[in-house]
């Protein structure tokens, strides 16, 4: 098994309201914070030969299925 991990970020011209509302709590409690983004991060867990093929798929599914290309970016690295 090869596990593949998917961070998926909003970009950064994208208003991140969760990100914003989680900085503005933290700074309140007094950690000082330039800025927050809140995404999601999928592990897949493949029966791939090689991590190459692994890699080569997770980005396959993170373009059509995981991200939404005009809201989001994304990086996959094998785990």
């Amino acid at each position: 098994m090869i596990k593949v991990a998917v961070k998926i970020l909003p970009r950064p011209e994208v208003l991140d309201t969760q990100g914003r509302a989680v900085s503005e709590i933290l700074n309140k409690q007094g950690h000082e914070l330039h800025q927050c983004q809140v995404g999601r991060y999928v592990v897949l867990e493949m029966e791939e030969s090689s991590k190459e093929e692994a890699l080569k798929k997770a980005n396959a599914m993170a373009e059509k299925v995981l991200h939404n290309p005009l809201i989001e970016v994304f990086e996959a690295e094998v785990l």
